[in-house]
């Protein structure tokens, strides 16, 4: 009798479990809108045995095209049509199985707040401030500890810790990064890292819809987006499609076997970039490249699968009309498949015409920078929509110039920027490059030019004034530096002074920096707020003279002005002869400082102190 009573227990048991619909853990995108380009929708559905039910939807203008279950029986994706009679509201989705109704979720579709053209990205006329939220400012202590989260103390002596810096900080320093000339900021990712340690820089990511807490909420983001546009501000979203962190929410329970690369087996990627252009690359190098994992916490998303190409898609467009974005940044470009990234990058351009991303390439070789860029006519017909490359070619020449590493022979200083710049013939639109001394994974300016002041304002000006669009790393305006030879990017995004009540030295407002802190910090605000004015700049022509005598001279000019910027790497003062450059100066024979607001004659020749860059209006 107790045999029957245990068996009969356990078919009942298993019958419970088989049967069983609990709540729907995950429908991704969270909402959608109405009056969309692309009509498409694809839901991912998520909860135990939902794969066995019919999804039904009575709502007019809506229409479920098709329903594919995932390899794993507690998914389902259901494309939609959505049609464009279809007007703002909620419906249900309805679960059924065997005829019964199982479950329901209630999804919204949403008004669009500006029609997809009113979306402007970036471009030549701004300058962007690179953030890491974690160390720019603490605006909410009460974010600081969140229960639950796997990294849950701070730690502010510890590099690779949380320090508390969040939305609020930024928010609270909107005016202080408007006033410095800065038009656009890029926030490194702020999406849930919910990882053990070293969350705190947000590519490990674990939720793709959720804002980490530590860092504020979904409202503190949308809040941030427009109080950054009321200033002025773009707001440029730091995404991540090649990989995410190892603890995200699917891990054990994957919606199909190829959903990731590699899974549940850590194998590196070769880092071999080249593989995407290389004529004589191997199919093993360029596999290994393309899905091997970033990192042993950072598994490898598979773009080749469409389930997932679909998701990642869809949740560029749930951010951009979220926040109302001014642009993306794309996070280890050309590391994901390639056929994907085209996909991925015409599937938003397509939606927002008017839109910026931009793609991180990080090569020196500006063949391979290039080759991304949308436009360039590559040798095997590859031309994908990402309009904004980094420019590393041209970071790499400026800081070789500046030091000096430029090797023996004829070569005089600058050299080496001279020539960098001149591979320009090779993008399909050099003005639309991302310039960069610095940022979050390298040496700081400072450090890296030996914390010379002076070549620091000379790099400086030269972002400021060259074509493209300048990028500056928060705090090289006050000359933050890190230890050399380091063993851990904490030390280069350490804390901006001020941004926590309890520092003494306050970088927002210049109390406790020393002199050079400050002229330098007054400098660059000087400079970007003059290129603003200035849309000869973000929008002229450009000519440059070959160096001469530790000199590097070119102009930036348009029908109605031209700017001459003169760079001095010499230790003492030096002339320069103007007759040089007549085919630009004839006739030409006043100029004004910029920054000084003196004016100088153009004769034959004027002085140029040592170890600077001279910014004139000719007039």
């Amino acid at each position: 009798m107790k045999r029957i009573k245990l068996f009969s227990f356990f078919i009942l048991t298993n019958f419970i479990a088989a049967n069983t619909f609990a709540q729907i853990n995950h429908v991704e995108p969270l909402n959608w809108w109405v009056g969309m380009k692309n009509p498409k929708l694809q839901l991912l559905i998520n909860g135990v045995n939902i794969g066995e039910t019919t999804p039904v939807i009575d709502y007019p203008g809506v229409t479920i095209m098709k329903v594919n279950k995932g390899d794993s029986g507690n998914y389902l994706f259901i494309d939609l049509l959505i049609a464009t009679t279809a007007a703002p509201g909620s419906f249900d989705i309805r679960f059924k199985k065997q005829g019964k109704e199982v479950d329901t979720y209630r999804y919204e579709l949403k008004r669009r707040e500006q029609d997809a053209a009113q979306f402007k990205g970036f471009n030549s006329s701004d300058a962007v401030y690179l953030i890491v939220p974690d160390r720019f400012a603490n605006g909410d202590y009460g974010n600081d500890v969140v229960e639950g989260m796997r990294e849950n103390k701070i730690d502010r002596n510890f590099p690779g810790g949380r320090h508390g810096g969040d939305i609020r900080g930024i928010i609270n320093h909107l005016d202080y990064i408007k006033d410095m000339g800065f038009t656009a900021i890029w926030p490194t990712p702020m999406l849930e890292n919910d990882m053990p340690a070293y969350s705190y820089h947000g590519y490990a990511i674990t939720n793709h819809y959720r804002v980490d807490p530590r860092y504020g909420t979904l409202e503190e983001y949308q809040e941030l987006s427009n109080k950054a546009k009321q200033k002025g501000l773009k707001l440029i979203f730091d995404e991540v499609l090649n990989h995410t962190g190892s603890n995200y929410w699917w891990m054990n329970d994957l919606p199909f076997k190829d959903w990731l690369n590699f899974p549940g087996k850590y194998t590196s990627t070769n880092h071999r970039r080249t593989t995407n252009q290389d004529l004589y690359a191997s199919q093993y190098d360029k596999d290994l490249f393309n899905e091997g994992w970033f990192d042993k916490t950072m598994p490898d998303m598979n773009g080749h699968n469409p389930f997932m190409a679909n998701y990642l898609i869809q949740n560029t467009i749930w951010w951009i009309e979220t926040l109302q974005l001014g642009g993306v940044r794309q996070d280890t470009y050309g590391y994901s498949d390639k056929a994907f990234l085209k996909e991925w990058s015409c599937a938003v351009m397509n939606e927002y015409p008017n839109f910026s991303i931009m793609g991180e390439e990080w090569s020196t070789n500006p063949l391979i920078t290039s080759y991304w860029q949308s436009g360039k006519k590559n040798h095997d017909g590859y031309d994908g929509c990402l309009n904004t490359v980094m420019d590393f070619p041209l970071q790499a020449a400026l800081l070789q110039s500046l030091n000096g590493d430029e090797g023996e022979s004829y070569n005089a200083p600058f050299t080496k920027l001279y020539e960098a710049l001149a591979n320009d013939f090779v993008y399909p639109n050099p003005n639309q490059l991302l310039l960069l001394a610095d940022n979050h994974d390298m040496n700081r300016l400072f450090m890296q030019l030996k914390q010379d002041v002076a070549l620091t304002k000379m790099a400086l000006t030269y972002l400021a004034t060259i074509r493209g669009i300048p990028q500056l790393f928060y705090g090289t305006e006050i000359l933050m530096d890190n230890t050399p030879n380091h063993k851990n990017d904490g030390l280069i995004r350490s804390d901006f002074p001020g941004g926590w009540k309890e520092d003494s030295a306050n970088g927002f407002n210049g109390a406790g920096l020393n002199a050079d802190q400050l002229a330098v910090q007054t400098y660059l605000k000087q400079l970007l707020n003059w290129r603003k004015k200035n849309p000869v700049i973000a929008n002229g022509e450009t000519l440059h003279f070959a160096p001469f005598e530790g000199m590097y001279v070119f102009f930036r000019y348009n029908p109605t002005k031209t700017v001459m910027v003169v760079m001095n790497k010499n230790d003492k003062a030096m002339n320069v002869e103007t007759g040089r450059f007549a085919e630009i100066l004839k006739g030409r024979v006043h100029a004004v400082n910029i920054l000084t607001g003196e004016k100088m004659a153009l004769a034959n020749s004027f002085a140029v102190p040592g170890k600077t860059a001279l910014v004139l209006d000719i007039e």
